[in-house]
């Protein structure tokens, strides 16, 4: 039988042990002038965050895939009529319908498929997640540097470092420290329909890839002299990295080139 640690290691999971860390990750994923009238929670653990998560929501749906931990969390939470434990694997179940916010202490190694199904939600409103500190800094544009996933979300979805978390406040303590992650969809997209498929046509062919330059991948499909005027009015030089182009650069080049 394997023992706790080594469970916890397979699991991905790093529980959260600071009680400072989990009000603040709660503030963010239900301030209190704004309450959800349904929150999700993604690997509730031992409960550190569903805690305070269920004292600022109206109804909590926390979802924790270790079978071990889950008499515990259902005696705790007894009390707590609007509080449900869900038992099993977050990434099964069904997005609700009704709008929702997410929160979670997510397991680093499934950090990328959480993202994605939170993406592919459409009734989302916000998710709130405790992740990898450099997986948080390469999907908000921390490191100076924007990815293909962040860039092609844009139109529908801010993403934004809301802080760091130390690895010592978890246990057991991971290799590296940890970010708060937070997505949020916007109200009113900033592109649709034509425009919205337009412009993933033109992120795809930019991280298409000629030696890392934007303006030269851009040129392979597009009028030389059109993108050429698109950089000069985005304000951007030709040599830049795909990486390096942030998202409002992204929109001015479209806007342009679409035009």
């Amino acid at each position: 039988m394997a023992r706790p640690t080594q469970r916890a290691r397979t699991l991905s999971q790093n529980f959260l042990a600071d009680r400072a860390t989990a009000e603040r990750v709660a503030r963010l994923a239900a301030p209190d002038t704004r309450r959800p009238p349904l929150l999700l929670e993604v690997g509730a653990g031992k409960g550190a965050l569903t805690g305070p998560l269920a004292r600022r929501s109206r109804e909590l749906h926390a979802y924790e895939i270790d079978p071990r931990l889950l008499p515990g969390l259902r005696a705790r939470f007894a009390h707590a009529p609007h509080v449900r434990v869900v038992g099993g694997d977050f990434l099964a179940a069904r997005p609700p319908r009704a709008p929702f916010s997410l929160a979670g202490n997510v397991p680093f190694s499934r950090t990328a498929d959480i993202v994605d199904w939170c993406l592919a939600a459409p009734a989302l409103t916000d998710a709130t997640l405790i992740t990898q500190l450099e997986y948080a800094r390469k999907r908000t544009g921390d490191y100076g540097r924007w990815t293909l996933l962040t860039i092609r979300s844009w139109p529908d979805h801010e993403w934004r470092l809301a802080g760091r978390v130390g690895r010592y406040r978890f246990r057991p303590a991971p290799r590296v420290d940890a970010g708060i992650l937070r997505l949020e969809r916007r109200s009113a997209p900033l592109l649709t329909g034509a425009a919205r498929r337009s412009w993933d046509d033109l992120v795809e062919l930019g991280f298409s890839g000629v030696g890392g330059s934007l303006h030269a991948s851009l040129r392979r499909a597009r009028p030389a002299r059109r993108v050429d005027a698109a950089f000069r009015a985005a304000r951007l030089d030709p040599r830049a990295l795909v990486g390096e182009v942030p998202p409002g650069a992204w929109l001015r080049l479209h806007r342009e080139l679409a035009a």
